[in-house]
């Protein structure tokens, strides 16, 4: 079939199957009585339907040149056709790919495809298992704090955390994330780089992370991570208002002639544990 010819609905698609039956042997059974047997029943109703689409109406003068009559033949007691017409490679765990496209994105994943044919090939079977939780696993047993937690539970201390059944230690139900960069940079890379996260911004990653994973100063490390990423400081903007022109002061033609002073807060302590200020007058 062709791509748009896929689209078509189970009624359509059988009779898809009729016209190109009767293109093929046309030489055949032009001029002569036929019989056609289905197991799609209602389309030996095809003659009487009152509502025809235009697809219909244009087959459905193809099928009046012939002398032929449509009957019902339920596919179980045609073993044999249905057999046929029901390989093992075309079941429901079988996936038939003819796209170049959705063959390279199964390279990428490292997913090797055997072809029969130059033009396809043939997936039989395709099991994914992530392999994030078992590098997390793995990556807390040489954790040195995280193996002080697990170590302090069974004194009661640490509320809200707890260790799976498979050795896993979560807080709140989230992933203890092990002080490994590489790991984390494997986390932040998968959420904001892939395509179905499609490079949120800090408040949305963090939103997303925080459901599955948890380490110390995480929203800190995503908002550098953030602004790392190059697409995001190429594509886009900021989405706040402009601050406008600037407006320096006047220059004063004679002394005291414009007074001024600027308070500048959030300064260190002094020696003396005060907070310093910073005022001048011109």
């Amino acid at each position: 079939m062709k791509p748009y010819e896929k689209n078509y609905p189970t009624h359509d698609l059988e009779l898809t199957a009729v016209v190109f039956a009767l293109k093929i042997w046309r030489h055949y059974l032009y001029g002569a009585p036929c019989k056609i047997y289905t197991d799609h029943q209602s389309l030996k109703y095809i003659f009487t339907q009152k509502e025809l689409n235009f697809r219909q109406r244009r087959w459905l003068e193809l099928l009046k040149d012939y002398d032929l009559e449509i009957q019902y033949h339920p596919g179980k007691a045609n073993v044999v056709a249905d057999a046929l017409s029901r390989k093992a490679q075309y079941s429901l765990n079988t996936i038939i790919i003819t796209q170049p496209c959705i063959v390279e994105d199964l390279e990428r994943l490292g997913v090797e495809l055997l072809s029969q044919e130059s033009t396809h090939a043939l997936l039989f079977s395709l099991e994914m298992q992530p392999l994030l939780l078992e590098e997390i696993k793995s990556h807390q047993e040489g954790d040195a704090k995280l193996q002080r937690v697990k170590q302090n539970l069974e004194r009661g201390k640490f509320p809200g955390s707890v260790v799976d059944e498979d050795g896993t230690l979560r807080f709140h139900n989230r992933l203890c994330v092990p002080d490994h960069s590489e790991l984390k940079e494997k986390i932040l890379a998968e959420a904001h780089n892939t395509r179905y996260s499609i490079h949120p911004g800090v408040t949305k990653m963090y939103r997303d992370l925080k459901q599955y994973f948890w380490w110390n100063n995480m929203k800190r490390k995503i908002a550098e991570y953030v602004d790392r990423c190059l697409t995001c400081q190429k594509v886009k903007a900021e989405h706040q208002r402009p601050v406008g022109e600037l407006r320096p002061l006047e220059i004063p033609t004679w002394k005291w002639d414009s007074i001024s002073m600027d308070f500048i807060m959030g300064l260190p302590l002094s020696a003396f544990k005060k907070e310093c200020y910073l005022d001048y007058s011109r």
